[in-house]
C-alpha cells in the first residue's frame, strides 16, 4: 500500500468514491433485502413458495421463470414441450402473473425477475396487473434483469440480435423514467459470468464494460445520463474466496463512481452509486455431501455482507442436484436470518476497511479490470468483442484452467476430490408432468375467451412500430398484453422484424 491515500481511494461511508458502501450507515440504519429466488411449475405452486417465504420472514419476491418464457416461447409452442415449468415458473399470458402474484400487495413488496430477452413483455404484464390490483405505477418497486449482453457472453438466453436487444433496453430506461420512477431498469449481470466459469477480475471487468454499452446506448437514444442512471443496478456472484469477493465488491463501487463522473460526466449524486444484488454461486454448490453446502453457502453470503450487498439470496443445499425443497430453502433463508441476527457483522458499517491484504486486493482487482478495459478497447468495443467470441473465449479458458487444476488436485474441492464418502441417492424435489398440460389447457382458454380483434390489432400496431427506428416499443407491449395477447404472440411478432441472433 505504498502512496495508499485513506481520503482518496475509501473516503468515507456513503461518500465517493464509495468503496466503503453506497449508504452513510449501511446495515446499523437497515439490513439488505432478504430476496431468496423461487420459481417451479405452474403460477399457482410457485405463489404457494413466495407466501411461505414471506411468511418465514423473506423481505422480497425474486422469480425464476422456465425456458420458454424466458425465450419467448408459449407452453404450446413445439419447442417448450417438456420444458414447461422445469427450471422457473410457466407464464404465457398476464392472467398467469396474476395467479403468480395472488395475495401479495405489489405496494408494500418488490419484486426482482430474472427476465432478459422478454423483459419488456414481464415488465408490461407486471404493471397490468398492478393496475388491475388498483396499485399505481408509481407506488410499484422492483428490478427486471433486462441485461441482453451477458446472455450472449454466458447465459444463452438471447432471442434477437445485438442492436434490436439493446433498443429494447434502452425504451425501458425511458419508458420508466416517465411511468415507472421505483423500477429499477435493468441488474447488470456479473452473476452468470461467473457462473460460466470467468475469474472474479473477469467477472467485474466485463460486467462494467456491458454496463458502459448500455449508458453510452441510452445516451444515443437520447436520454441524459442523469435521467436514468439512478435506477441502474448491478448483480453479482458471491463466489467461495471470502476476501478476493469482499474485494471484488469494493473495488466494483470505486470504478462505477470512476466510469460515471469521468466518462460520462454524470451530476446527479446517485447516478454513481452502484447498488447491487448478490446470489451466492451455484457453481460451487456440489451434488456430493450436499450438507457441505451449508457451509459454502454461508461463507459466500458473509462475503456479500462484508462487501456491501443491498441484496442476498443464498442458494439452497440441494441446487445442485434439482429444485430446492421448502427445507432446505429454508435452512437458506434462516443464513441469511442468523448473519443479520446473531453474527454482529451488521453491526459495523465496513467492517474490513484498512486491512492492508484487504485494499491492497481491492486496488489490484480494479487494476486488473483496467487492463481489461484496454484490451476491449483495443478489439473494437465490448459489442464487437461479444460478437466476435473473444470474450467468451477468455471465459472458456479460465473455466478450463480452473477444471484442470481440480481433476489434478491442484485445486481442493470438500467431498469431490478430497474427502469423498459413499452416498445413498438423495431424495429430489420434481414436477408433476400433469403441470404441462394444465398450463397448456389454460393458456388455450385465455386465448378462446379474449377479444380476438383488439389484440391481433395490438400485436399489428407492434408490428408496425418496430419497424420504425424511433418508437418506444413498450407502451404498445403493454397494451398488448392489456388484450391477453400472449409472451409468445408478442415475442413473435418482434421476430419477424428483428431476426434471431445466431451465435457462432
Amino acid at each position: 500500500l505504498e502512496s495508499f491515500s485513506p481520503a482518496d481511494a475509501l473516503g468515507e461511508p456513503g461518500k465517493p468514491p464509495y468503496t466503503r458502501g453506497v449508504y452513510p450507515n449501511m446495515y446499523r440504519g437497515r439490513l439488505w433485502t432478504m430476496r431468496q429466488y423461487a420459481g417451479f411449475g405452474d403460477a399457482a405452486e410457485t405463489n404457494k413458495r413466495f407466501r411461505y417465504l414471506l411468511d418465514q420472514g423473506q423481505t422480497g419476491l425474486s422469480v425464476a421463470f422456465d425456458l420458454p418464457t424466458q425465450m419467448g416461447y408459449d407452453s404450446d409452442h413445439a419447442m417448450a414441450m417438456g420444458e414447461v415449468g422445469k427450471v422457473g415458473v410457466a407464464i404465457d399470458t398476464v392472467d398467469d402473473l396474476h395467479r403468480l402474484l395472488a395475495e401479495i400487495p405489489l405496494n408494500r413488496v418488490t419484486t426482482s425477475m430474472t427476465i432478459n430477452s422478454t423483459a419488456a413483455i414481464l415488465l408490461a404484464m407486471y404493471l397490468v396487473v398492478a393496475e388491475e390490483q388498483g396499485v399505481a405505477w408509481s407506488d410499484v418497486g422492483g428490478t427486471i434483469q433486462n441485461d441482453l449482453l451477458k446472455e450472449y457472453i454466458a447465459r444463452g438466453t438471447y432471442i434477437y440480435p445485438v442492436q434490436p436487444s439493446l433498443r429494447l433496453t434502452t425504451d425501458i430506461f425511458a419508458f420508466c423514467r416517465d411511468n415507472v420512477p421505483g423500477w429499477n431498469t435493468i441488474s447488470i449481470s456479473g452473476y452468470h459470468i461467473r457462473e460460466a466459469g470467468s475469474t472474479a477480475a473477469q467477472e467485474l471487468a466485463f460486467t462494467m464494460a456491458n454496463a458502459k454499452v448500455y449508458v453510452q446506448k441510452a445516451i444515443e437514444a437520447g436520454l441524459d445520463v442523469d435521467d436514468f442512471a439512478p435506477r441502474l443496478s448491478f448483480f453479482f456472484n458471491a463466489h467461495s474466496n471470502l476476501f478476493e469477493e469482499v474485494a471484488k465488491f469494493r473495488a466494483a463501487r470505486r470504478l462505477w463512481y470512476k466510469i460515471m463522473t469521468e466518462e460520462f460526466g454524470a451530476k446527479h449524486p446517485k447516478s454513481a452509486l452502484l447498488r447491487f444484488h448478490t446470489q451466492t454461486a451455484g457453481s460451487t454448490l456440489t451434488a456430493q455431501q450436499p450438507f457441505n453446502n451449508v457451509v459454502r453457502t454461508t461463507i459466500e453470503a458473509l462475503s456479500a455482507v462484508l462487501g456491501g450487498t443491498q441484496s442476498l439470496h443464498t442458494n439452497s443445499m440441494d441446487e445442485a442436484l434439482g429444485l430446492p425443497t421448502q427445507d432446505a430453502a429454508r435452512v437458506a433463508l434462516r443464513t441469511q436470518q442468523i448473519l443479520a441476527e446473531e453474527s454482529g457483522v451488521a453491526d459495523v458499517i465496513d467492517p474490513l476497511a484498512g486491512s492492508y491484504f484487504v485494499e491492497s486486493l481491492t486496488n489490484e482487482l480494479e487494476e486488473r479490470a483496467r487492463a481489461y478495459f484496454d484490451e476491449i478497447e483495443e478489439r473494437g468495443g465490448m459489442v464487437a468483442c461479444i460478437e466476435g467470441g473473444w470474450v467468451q473465449d477468455e471465459i472458456h479458458r479460465a473455466a478450463y484452467a480452473y477444471q484442470r487444476a481440480v481433476e489434478k488436485g491442484e485445486a481442493t474441492v470438500v467431498g469431490v476430490n478430497r474427502y469423498e464418502i459413499e452416498e445413498p441417492e438423495p431424495t429430489l424435489f420434481s414436477i408433476d408432468p400433469a403441470l404441462e398440460t394444465a398450463q397448456v389447457a389454460r393458456l388455450t382458454e385465455a386465448k378462446a375467451n379474449r377479444d380476438q380483434d383488439k389484440a391481433r390489432t395490438s400485436l399489428e400496431a407492434l408490428t408496425a412500430a418496430a419497424q420504425t427506428s424511433n418508437t418506444n416499443l413498450v407502451p404498445l407491449i403493454v397494451d398488448a398484453v392489456r388484450f391477453r395477447a400472449s409472451l409468445g404472440e408478442i415475442s413473435d411478432a418482434l421476430r419477424g422484424v428483428f431476426g434471431t441472433f445466431d451465435q457462432h
